[in-house]
């Protein structure tokens, strides 16, 4: 499915069933999404239709559509509590001012003016690539079982990228539709908001990771929302893990001396981040930071200007 922005697609799974599919995953809601949509009811699907809509996390491209398909079918989305209930809370932010707790939030991890402007700007766009979420769902658990055609699919839960990320395996058939919570190639993107400037989602990730190569067979063929298909998903979880322990250690050094978030990119990508990215950046820098304040590694003290600087403890 193509979408508007920075990445060019977003994998969307269509489970088989007797009379109907199972859809996981719907993508950004906006005109060429439908097009494709409308061409694949009356091509893959054969005119067949869908019978629930199943939603990995909150994000546009994933909870994008769900609305529009659940309304056109008439069936139910299934998606965990706290995705479900913070992607109504966003959508509800659509067209609203910014709150002054998110301009303290990113005055305090170094923003310029302009770039607080920006964020000004930019704040309440999620709904804008969002239909309408149904007012009730169906909640999924991790560790849940349903059935699709006669096949058993699992629940199985990840923090980090998102609060309840539902990654569902299938054992029998020996494939893990991940979401965004195992990749081929990137990392997916792991921040602080402004709601919960104190959150530590590294930890929820880097712990969601570890439980993935528990639960998971090591050679599962991984349906990821990005890239392609891969096999190696111990490895790649263990891969991710080692990106941002070196991220850490990095960081660490740096913070010899007092520095804020916007000066710490250089310690965690590889290329410039630039204006277009710097709330993402940001966020993720702040997790790091975070991280390393809950391990008692670093030490934070704020200016008479509201501004964070953070040091390695002694």
């Amino acid at each position: 499915m193509p979408l508007p922005f920075m990445l060019s697609h977003i994998n969307l799974w269509l489970l088989e069933e007797p009379r109907c599919w199972t859809l996981v995953d719907t993508g950004v809601h906006y005109p060429v999404a439908e097009e494709v949509w409308e061409k694949t009811f009356s091509g893959v699907m054969n005119n067949k239709p869908a019978g629930r809509v199943i939603v990995t996390h909150l994000h546009p491209d994933h909870v994008g559509c769900a609305g529009w398909l659940t309304r056109r079918f008439d069936v139910e989305l299934w998606m965990s509590r706290a995705e479900y209930l913070l992607a109504r809370v966003l959508v509800a932010d659509t067209g609203k001012p910014a709150p002054e707790a998110g301009v303290r939030f990113y005055r305090a991890a170094g923003f310029s003016q302009e770039s607080i402007d920006n964020y000004k700007k930019l704040f309440g766009m999620f709904g804008k690539g969002v239909s309408e979420i149904p007012e009730s769902y169906r909640r999924l658990y991790d560790g849940d079982c349903f059935d699709v055609g006669g096949s058993t699919w699992e629940v199985i839960e990840g923090r980090g990228h998102s609060p309840e990320h539902a990654c569902l395996l299938n054992a029998e058939k020996n494939l893990l539709i991940s979401g965004d919570q195992l990749l081929p190639t990137i990392s997916s993107n792991v921040s602080v908001h402004p709601t919960e400037p104190a959150a530590n989602p590294l930890r929820d990730w880097i712990e969601s990771l570890q439980r993935l190569q528990e639960r998971v067979p090591g050679d599962v063929l991984v349906l990821p929302a990005h890239g392609r298909p891969f096999f190696g998903a111990h490895q790649r979880a263990a891969a991710l893990i080692d990106e941002h322990n070196e991220g850490l250690d990095a960081l660490l050094e740096l913070c010899r001396e007092p520095k804020r978030a916007v000066d710490v990119f250089g310690a965690l990508f590889r290329s410039e981040v630039t204006e277009r990215i710097l709330i993402m950046a940001t966020g993720e820098a702040i997790a790091h930071l975070n991280y390393l304040l809950a391990e008692n590694c670093l030490s934070v003290t704020t200016d008479d200007d509201g501004v964070n600087w953070y040091q390695r403890s002694a």
